[in-house]
Order: C-alpha cells, then structure tokens, then sequence
C-alpha cells in the first residue's frame, strides 16, 4: 500500500537492513534514517502519507501522545518489524522536559529533522552518583498500556552529555541508557527508526530517587490516535518538515 514515496522508503529499509545484526545494523540505520531525513526525501514522503497514501489505518493505532514527552506518528512500517516514525516534540506543554533514563528493545537510529535535541548517555556503576528507581518496562497483556515493574534500585554514572541540531544525528545500541529532550524554544521533529531485530521482550526504565518509589506494577495507558486525527497531525507534519527544509537550505554553508 501507499504511493511512490512510500514504496521507495520500505525499499530502502528493508534492502538496507535485512540479513544485518549486530554494530553492522546499527550503522546502517543510521545511514538509512539520515537519508530518509534529508529534505528531498522526506517532505514529499510526508505530504504523501497526509494525503493517506500509506497505511492511515493501520499507522493510527500505533501513534499516540507519549508519557515520555512527545507525539509518536508512525510512518512506515517494513520488513521484519523495522518502524519508520516521526517524534515531534512540543517546548512549553505539561508533558514537555527531561525523559526518563531507559534503552530500548532493538537497535535504533535518530536524525533530527527540524529543531535541537539534548541528550544524555548513562551506564549502570556502583559508585555512580545518581541513585535511582529501576523499573522492567513491558507491554500488558492488551497490549494497550506500559506496565512498569520495580527492579529494585541502581546507581548511574553521566558518561556523556550532547546536542543535536538539525541536519545531524545518531544510532544506539538496546542496551544504551540515555535520555533526550527538546533543546530548542520551538518545536522539534526527530526521524525514529526502530530495527526489528532480536527484540528484548521488556526495557529497563530509571526514575527519580530510588527512595519512597511505589513498590508495585503500574499501568500507563497508551491513547492512540483515531484516523482522522492521526491525518491531521501527518498534516501538520508537513508544514513542520517542509519548514525545516527551507531552513535547512537557507543555512550558509
């Protein structure tokens, strides 16, 4: 399903990524997700899917409003689970800030499209100087929430801090610990790609101070987005990334 733009991003993903494993998949995701945020390719891949091109109905069931901090619109999915998706997020909302510290179930790849992200890289230490709440983070039997399960608590070290403006991005192993947040005063849209290979069935998640966490499972529901509303932020999608664009072509070289 979908239109040219489409066909030519699911081909470019699976062709590049199939039979890879490993820091070999993890490069060329990052090689992939920089292609497929360049200007060229990605305003005309937007306004193709809010056209609804693609797979508006089966994209809107796995995009939602994030607890972490930003909206996640699905874009293309391809191959053996890789998932294409747009992160945009909003300075100066409630849910705006910081992310909890936590990795994910397969390797990954960011660029960042329009906007400024910041970043932190974390590793577990005994001497770290963060003490924090450690949660097992999977998805309920319905799949339609986050379950968070204490793990008991763990000490964290800072091993890097960074900044990424537009044009620019990174690739991360599961295991990585890190957070990110918008950097910029204005609204911030990262190109997400989600490998399928050798998913973990659960993430780990750090929050806090590890003393007076609630000792118990908790659900945090996922709200995704009907068709209609999924069409219309593809929509505003659009302006945002073709905006970049502009900005991206008018910075002296």
């Amino acid at each position: 399903m979908g239109g040219r733009h489409v066909l030519r991003a699911r081909q470019l993903i699976e062709g590049t990524l199939t039979g890879l494993d490993g820091g070999d998949l993890v490069r060329a995701a990052r090689t992939v997700v920089a292609e497929l945020g360049s200007a060229e390719r990605l305003v005309p891949l937007v306004a193709e899917l809010a056209s609804g091109l693609g797979d508006p109905s089966g994209c809107a069931p796995l995009s939602y409003r994030h607890v972490l901090g930003f909206d996640k619109l699905l874009l293309v999915g391809a191959g053996a689970h890789h998932r294409l998706r747009a992160h945009v997020w909003h300075p100066g909302t409630v849910r705006a800030g910081h992310e909890d510290i936590h990795n994910h179930r397969s390797p990954l790849a960011s660029y960042v499209v329009r906007g400024r992200l910041g970043m932190e890289l974390y590793e577990t230490a005994g001497d770290g100087a963060l003490t924090a709440a450690r949660y097992r983070e999977s998805l309920s039997a319905d799949v339609n929430d986050w379950l968070l399960e204490p793990a008991g608590s763990a000490r964290l070290r800072l091993t890097q801090t960074a900044e990424y403006a537009a044009g620019s991005g990174y690739a991360l192993s599961p295991y990585a610990l890190h957070r990110a947040w918008c950097a910029a005063p204005g609204t911030t849209v990262t190109l997400f790609l989600e490998t399928g290979v050798g998913r973990r069935r659960y993430t780990d998640v750090f929050t806090g101070a590890a003393a007076g966490r609630t000792e118990r499972a908790q659900a945090y529901a996922k709200e995704p987005l009907g068709v209609a509303e999924y069409l219309e932020e593809l929509r505003r999608l659009a302006e945002l990334v073709a905006d970049g664009g502009r900005l991206e072509r008018a910075r002296p070289a």
